[in-house]
């Protein structure tokens, strides 16, 4: 099927991206951390990283399993069909995919907008030092765009508790979470991923189900360091309350979910195109 000049015009927004995704170059500094990170994980036994990192894959997986299954995401899918049905009659999440991309657009909006906030608000209580709150930052950080993740993919009909689209949105989180010098290989491994989709593997998962290494790990050191950062600036009090820990805490979870579900939103937006336009794409 053809694709309309708007939907033309939105595949061109997302290579646009895509290129600028390739295009970035690390600053020395940068370059200097990975080579530190890389040459640390070397003094680790491998077969001790293997298992590590089988554990970590394992855990993303059961966590996504866990928040699929919550009744708080039940009902966040039903309200996404509620919301689509203003626009289209609409039985059940696969005929999300009839509705037009602006429409989809709008709606997946609404979802990036809420979870933005929600990265905000507990990045802000995060920043006010306190223990129990900064130690579990990560769990519910990761939890908080698991959940994005997964309400953008049922947005544009794809149902997150098949086999397959629960791998490929893990795949999503994953490569939306590396670091800006390698993302773009992300992209390029996840568009594969789209064109290697047949019939017959739509339902089971038969690809590549590893995905933690020492490039990932990034982003985990990023946020212990900001809880050592928050922690240290706990007793920094201005009328009262620990402004600096609160605004870095706040505007870094911020950033986090906001390069987490841009990524997801482009990547779910090229899949639709990429199924209307079949082999025209």
């Amino acid at each position: 099927m053809t694709l309309s000049e708007r939907e033309r015009s939105v595949l061109d927004q997302i290579h646009h991206w895509s290129d600028q995704l390739c295009e970035y170059e690390q600053t020395d500094f940068q370059m200097t951390y990975d080579k530190v990170m890389e040459q640390t994980f070397q003094l680790v036994p491998e077969e001790i990283r293997s298992e590590f990192f089988s554990k970590i894959d394992n855990w993303l997986f059961h966590l996504h399993a866990v928040i699929q299954g919550t009744q708080l995401q039940m009902d966040a899918r039903e309200r996404i069909i509620t919301s689509a049905r203003a626009f289209q009659e609409v039985d059940q999440l696969t005929d999300l995919k009839k509705l037009s991309l602006d429409q989809l657009t709008y709606l997946a909006e609404h979802q990036i907008a809420k979870h933005r906030v929600y990265s905000f608000a507990q990045g802000g209580l995060v920043g006010t030092g306190g223990l129990l709150l900064v130690g579990t930052d990560i769990l519910t950080m990761t939890t908080i765009n698991l959940r994005a993740v997964q309400l953008i993919a049922m947005t544009y009909g794809y149902e997150t508790s098949t086999p397959y689209e629960m791998m490929l949105s893990l795949k999503v989180f994953h490569s939306a979470t590396l670091p800006k010098n390698v993302k773009h290989q992300g992209w390029i491994e996840l568009i594969e991923e789209l064109n290697d989709l047949t019939q017959e593997n739509l339902y089971l998962y038969e690809g590549n189900d590893q995905l933690i290494n020492e490039t990932w790990m990034g982003q985990p050191l990023k946020q212990i360091l900001k809880g050592f950062v928050i922690f240290m600036f706990r007793k920094k009090l201005i009328q009262g309350l620990p402004l600096i820990g609160m605004t870095i805490g706040a505007s870094m979870n911020y950033q986090f979910t906001r390069q987490i579900t841009e990524f997801t939103h482009k990547f779910y937006q090229y899949r639709y195109l990429k199924e209307k336009a079949g082999s025209d794409l």
